[in-house]
């Protein structure tokens, strides 16, 4: 059974195969039959709404207990409100953030409307690994420690990587890399123990 992995970008995105990281990280980790890596773009892309993404996330691109969302701006806001309520192998947030910061845009996305569950997000996420750094122009550092120490993320901690947005992010494709070995032995030892 392959592992799959869900790449949800930020709101705004356009065509996300040609925005950000997004389309070097498909190409870099979609590597059927052991691993398929999902990007596309997303409904209602420019608000990023809660009520779009999170059954998008579910239906379309078939987030499941098998899946590693990796979510960027919005889309880790997403990651994490979508672990509210069902489990997967694990979360990598990019540029995360805990509240609107009086952006009506932000806050008509419906992410923030409540507080966050950080304990049912920790118990649903296989693992979490954050990204984040101190020279984000969109995001105050405080904003992005509050989700490393809400969530106990693995965090990776930069300070000239602004809002992650060039083409090539190699820092997470080595940790994407890394988890998805360890995933993908776990399955082979399970497999193994169930053939005996």
């Amino acid at each position: 059974m392959p592992v799959r992995v869900v790449i949800v970008p930020g709101n705004g995105a356009g065509n996300v195969q040609q925005c950000n990281f997004y389309g070097w990280l498909h190409r870099k980790l979609h590597c059927p039959p052991a691993v398929v890596c999902a990007l596309r773009n997303m409904p209602d892309p420019v608000r990023a709404s809660e009520k779009a993404w999170i059954p998008f996330m579910r239906n379309d691109l078939e987030c499941a207990e098998d899946t590693i969302i990796v979510g960027h701006s919005s889309g880790a806001a997403a990651a994490m409100r979508f672990c509210e309520s069902y489990k997967v192998a694990g979360i990598v947030l990019v540029s995360a953030y805990t509240s609107d910061m009086g952006d009506s845009l932000e806050a008509a996305s419906g992410y923030f409307s409540r507080p966050w569950q950080w304990d049912t997000i920790r118990g649903n996420a296989g693992f979490i690994a954050q990204f984040g750094s101190t020279d984000d122009p969109f995001l105050p550092w405080s904003e992005q420690q509050a989700v490393a120490d809400g969530l106990h993320a693995e965090l990776h901690k930069f300070d000239d990587r602004g809002h992650f947005q060039n083409t090539a992010q190699p820092e997470l494709l080595a940790v994407l890399q890394q988890k998805l070995k360890q995933l993908l032995a776990a399955q082979n030892e399970s497999s193994e123990a169930a053939a005996e």
